[in-house]
């Protein structure tokens, strides 16, 4: 995929995680995207750091979709994003070596 289709992806999701603003503890869960300092305008980034605040905006939207609904996502959905966060950061670090 390309840089410009990641950030339009981080973009995306982006605005669900507005739209689903509504919810009390979306200002707590956001503290680890909050934190990569990386939002889709800053284009300067690379590849593998939007690559990685999609995985963690991913996780975390499924996260509060399944908080919400038991059934409307399966728990291995969750867990696999949360493992593609995890080897994103691996390989953020490894990268920045």
């Amino acid at each position: 995929m390309y840089k410009d289709e990641m950030i339009q992806i981080h973009q995306f999701l982006v605005y669900v995680l507005k739209h689903l603003e509504e919810y009390e503890n979306i200002h707590i869960a956001c503290n680890e995207y909050k934190s990569l300092n990386i939002h889709p305008h800053h284009i300067h980034k690379t590849k593998a750091e939007h690559k990685h605040a999609i995985f963690v905006l991913s996780n975390l939207i499924s996260k509060m979709i399944g908080q919400e609904s038991i059934d409307s996502l399966p728990v291995n959905v969750s867990n696999s994003l949360s493992d593609l966060v995890k080897k994103s950061r691996k390989e953020l670090k490894l990268e920045s070596k």
